[in-house]
């Protein structure tokens, strides 16, 4: 003890930190250390204390005194070193404070509990942190699945999950985390009825079922995998991105279902889509409405953007509506994350009627603009109650927007004029047409805002952010715009469903117009 405590005067000097010359100190010991070993561990109860050796209590110690201190039992640290040490030297104070040290599986320190059965007495007074026992519950739940506000597990199983549950004493590792949440139900298909097909497409069926742990619908995209090695790159991208993406206007993943037969994404459930919503109400939409569907579809992107989230599938049928009149960006399986604007992407992506002409014409880097053309697109088909660019062919859709928009040139579209796709369709001289002709139920700034949105040059189209502040939102109010992302803009009394002119064979509130 004297040669260490000789050693740490040494090392102390006044050119350094206390925490480098900790470091210091403890490599010097390391070396050592290999040619001789610690003393036997005193043993208390048949249980030898939780001590580490001096090197590695010193390799835990020195790092940032802002991270909290670590307690050590007495019999480690010795009543004259922890005396000597807590001496002031070159105007620093060094307190030892003991403390246990737990580890979660996360590498993540915790405190210990403040009943600990070995007696610890330290040099200066030290107040030990009683550690609250945890219980699984509701919150702990709801943080671990990220489940929405209106997902709620029974109280009657919740009340049987306490009596079942032992106290925590200790962080639960991402392991035994999923095995707790697997006992209750999560993660396994027994969990969930299958109560009809809703629809089924290239590598998917989805069905609406319910959930049995919370009674509440839900709808399940089963993915087969008989023909895959694993699951399609579709549905990984759609994992991957809609666990970071929590807001009140992207569709919630709730849970994952994996078997060898197929990969199951269970979704929060929406009652349609807004192509079936357009339907239901005969194409004429009270345009009251509309502003309100373009703001949410706005929110949503705008979220997405913000995180360098491309959607780039966006169409009706990806837009699901509940009976508030909430509405919600699905289907991310072509969606990506963008790290630099000029990466290159396939050109192969957004249903043909929604697709920019950009890409149209080969382009492959494009940024969050892509999307902006087509709600530009849903923008004018929910105001006129019909497809603004139905084109069957490439061809056919870029004659369709040069038909409306004008044949772009060198002056709006620098550049276009050497791409070889352009030139060799040959497209004759068209003008520009006023949209208010083609949406007559537009007011001059829905219009002004549309013709942000349909702009040749994508680098010159609104950002989702941009438009969302545009005069055409105004009679909204100003609260609209200060709510937090996880809050559907139905919270506010103001904001409500107007009545569609046309017939609607559906349940969702209406107001008088």
């Amino acid at each position: 003890m004297k040669k260490f405590k000789r050693r740490l005067s040494l090392t102390l000097r006044g050119s350094q930190t206390i925490d480098e010359s900790l470091s210091e100190l403890a490599e010097q010991m390391t070396i050592e250390e290999n040619s001789s070993k610690d003393n036997e561990p005193i043993v208390k109860n048949g249980r030898p204390p939780t001590s580490h050796s001096m090197h590695s209590f010193l390799h835990q110690y020195t790092g940032s005194f802002k991270k909290p201190p670590l307690r050590r039992p007495h019999s480690v640290i010795g009543g004259s070193l922890g005396s000597f040490m807590a001496m002031p030297r070159n105007g620093s104070r060094l307190d030892i404070v003991h403390e246990n040290l737990k580890m979660g599986s996360d590498g993540e320190s915790d405190q210990a509990s403040g009943t600990s059965s070995d007696e610890v007495q330290s040099p200066t007074g030290v107040c030990l942190r009683n550690r609250i026992h945890r219980r699984i519950s509701i919150e702990d739940l709801n943080k671990r699945l990220s489940l929405p506000a209106d997902i709620r597990i029974p109280d009657g199983y919740l009340e049987k999950l306490q009596i079942n549950s032992p106290p925590f004493d200790q962080p639960m590792s991402r392991r035994s985390r999923r095995a707790s949440l697997s006992e209750i139900g999560f993660g396994k298909m027994e969990t969930y009825i299958k109560l009809e097909k809703l629809g089924e497409g290239t590598y998917a069926t989805v069905y609406k079922g319910r959930s049995k742990l919370t009674e509440n619908l839900v709808a399940l995209k089963e993915i087969r995998l008989e023909h895959e090695e694993g699951a399609p790159c579709t549905a990984i991208r759609e994992v991957s991105l809609l666990k970071d993406l929590k807001h009140a206007n992207i569709v919630t993943l709730h849970d994952i279902v994996h078997t060898d037969k197929s990969l199951t994404l269970v979704f929060e459930y929406l009652d349609k889509d807004l192509k079936q919503y357009m339907d239901d109400c005969g194409n004429i939409m009270s345009m009251h409405n509309v502003k309100l569907f373009l703001y949410q579809i706005l929110r949503g992107l705008a979220y997405c953007h913000r995180r360098k989230v491309l959607h780039r599938d966006l169409k009706p049928q990806n837009l699901l509506i509940n009976e508030k009149g909430e509405l919600k960006l699905a289907d991310f399986g072509l969606a990506r994350a963008k790290s630099v604007p000029t990466k290159t992407y396939s050109n192969e992506v957004v249903t043909l009627w929604y697709r920019p002409p950009d890409v149209l014409l080969g382009s492959s880097e494009y940024s969050t603009q892509i999307d902006m053309w087509g709600v530009g697109c849903i923008f004018f088909e929910m105001a006129s109650g019909r497809p603004l660019f139905p084109g069957s062919t490439v061809e056919d859709e870029l004659h369709l927007i040069f038909r409306l928009l004008g044949t772009p040139s060198q002056e709006n579209w620098p550049g276009v004029s050497s791409n070889d796709e352009f030139k060799n369709y040959n497209f004759p001289k068209y003008k520009p047409q006023p949209l208010i002709n083609h949406a007559p139920r537009l007011d001059s700034e829905g219009i002004e805002l549309i013709t942000k949105f349909l702009q040749y040059e994508s680098k010159k189209r609104v950002s989702a952010e941009e438009a969302m502040k545009h005069v055409y939102f105004r009679s909204l109010g100003p609260r609209i715009h200060a709510l937090p992302e996880s809050v559907s803009i139905f919270s506010l009394k103001e904001i409500q469903l107007q009545k569609d002119p046309g017939f609607r064979n559906s349940s969702y509130p209406e107001t008088a117009q």
